[in-house]
């Protein structure tokens, strides 16, 4: 902290014409001792007043300072165990704060300012801006920033992840809104450019190897630690937290992306362009922009392709969310093809559902006409069953629910009719019935259930019960015999007592 020169002049009067203690001269200037103390060491005048005590770790200081230069990072716990193990008694507590004063600091290292040449080099980044929440999900807003090393001109977009898939969309989107490619692009050590780095050997992502391919460019990763080489693209996001993102407001997403877009080609192209104090960023980037390198005829592909496994139920997952297909495609290894705003999934050649993307979480994004093929093929199901029990019980059965077919009946409620009157009459009887039925031009369940009913009266058999009664029902239904009257009749001509 700089103190004011009339109170250093007054703690200097103090100490050496007042020969006042620095104790006494920080009480009655209201300053810290170490400020006093301070300013008498910057003077360069000789201390008076009684000599300074000796330390107890005088004597240690040659050992201490040839260790500490032999192993820098030793820590003080352990220095403190050497330095006593040969004699010191000092506490802990002061030894460390002695140390800390003594240990060696790294020199200072200096920096060429770099420079560099119209069109010919880029700096790329990823900034993390907190979170959106999307229904129940909470997805990271990362912020793909690219900026021009000559002329400062910034891009900017907003993702709700940093994987590989927006990491190139950034790119793409950066090239068209510039019309054209710087000829080096710089890279972090981020997993979407470099994979592995032993020393100078370096393994860059096979995607981003193509793509730089595709689009002719040099990716070029930074040494490891060394954020000085890529400082205007860290500015350049320091600048976006301060001068775009604070206090901004927006509906979502695609809001947020068109006010960045506004932002960089109005707010941030019209400020100063840094080391050319006479023109803006615009007239930097009009200038760099004939230089850029061209754009191929083609696009890039920029599909997010995913190998999805379907289960049981006709959904596949991806991304947090589950999208319908074909009841068909169940339990079958797919693909999913995915874009911001689409999700296709296929097999092999042919597209079997295209969904809107949802970034929200554990959502269902259904085709109606998926869920009501399975309702469809499920009931059919369950009526070819019934069918099949029918013509193996009563053979004649089929023949009736044609010749229902023909007269337009629903054959569902049909089938469930007659799969009723197997189980109460049985198969010999509902095949003779369904006969009866035939024979009477009559294809319909009460026509039967007519036949049945005839058959059983002329055999004088008690109606069928559907479901057999509990036994307390049966036992309560029980038929009671009446008592005999006349036993109270002779009590009655009794006289009474």
């Amino acid at each position: 902290m700089t103190i004011p020169p009339d109170l250093e002049a007054q703690i200097l009067r103090y100490y050496h014409v007042e020969k006042w203690r620095v104790g006494t001269i920080a009480r009655q200037l209201r300053v810290h001792h170490d400020t006093v103390a301070r300013v008498l060491a910057q003077a360069g005048l000789p201390r008076t007043g009684p000599p300074a005590r000796r330390s107890q770790v005088e004597p240690y200081l040659p050992f201490i300072h040839q260790t500490l230069e032999k192993f820098p990072t030793l820590t003080a716990s352990r220095l403190y165990a050497m330095v006593r193990e040969r004699g010191y008694r000092g506490s802990p507590d002061h030894f460390r704060h002695l140390v800390a004063c003594y240990r060696p600091r790294p020199t200072a290292e200096a920096y060429l300012r770099l420079c560099s040449l119209p069109g010919e080099q880029a700096q790329v980044d990823w900034g993390h801006f907190g979170h959106l929440v999307i229904g129940r999900a909470r997805r990271s807003l990362m912020a793909f920033v690219m900026v021009l090393s000559y002329s400062r001109q910034i891009f900017l977009r907003f993702f709700l992840d940093a994987r590989m898939e927006s990491f190139l969309r950034g790119h793409v989107a950066a090239f068209t809104a510039w019309n054209g490619c710087p000829r080096v692009l710089l890279y972090d050590n981020l997993k979407s450019a470099v994979l592995e780095r032993q020393g100078d050997a370096i393994r860059f992502h096979p995607t981003l190897i193509e793509f730089a391919g595709h689009y002719r460019y040099e990716p070029r990763p930074v040494a490891v630690a060394r954020g000085n080489e890529k400082g205007r693209v860290e500015r350049a996001i320091r600048y976006v937290r301060d001068n775009f993102f604070a206090a901004r407001k927006f509906a979502d997403i695609d809001d947020l992306n068109v006010q960045a877009e506004a932002w960089c080609r109005g707010m941030a192209a019209d400020r100063r362009c840094p080391g050319q104090d006479t023109v803006s960023v615009r007239d930097a980037f009009a200038e760099e922009a004939p230089r850029l390198l061209a754009l191929p005829d083609n696009a890039y592909p920029l599909i997010e392709r995913v190998a999805v496994k379907a289960g049981k139920t006709p959904y596949v997952r991806f991304d947090l969310n589950d999208y319908s297909i074909p009841h068909t495609k169940v339990q079958r290894l797919l693909t999913v093809l995915a874009d911001p705003h689409e999700v296709r999934i296929v097999d092999g050649a042919h597209i079997l559902a295209c969904h809107r993307r949802s970034y929200d979480k554990g959502a269902q994004i259904e085709d109606a006409g998926h869920v009501q093929a399975l309702v469809e093929h499920k009931r059919a199901a369950r009526r070819h069953r019934g069918t099949d029990r029918l013509a193996k019980a009563a053979p004649e059965s089929q023949t009736l629910l044609v010749r229902a077919a023909e007269r337009g009946d629903n054959l569902g409620t049909i089938t469930a009719a007659l799969l009723r009157l197997l189980e109460r009459y049985g198969a010999t009887d509902l095949q003779a019935a369904i006969l009866d039925a035939l024979d009477r031009n009559v294809p319909h369940p009460n026509a039967v259930r007519l036949a049945l009913e005839r058959r059983r009266e002329q055999r004088q058999e008690a109606p069928p019960v559907a479901v057999p009664l509990p036994a307390h029902v049966t036992a309560r239904d029980a038929p009671v015999r009446p008592h005999a009257l006349e036993p109270y009749d002779q009590l009655k001509e009794q006289p009474d007592e």
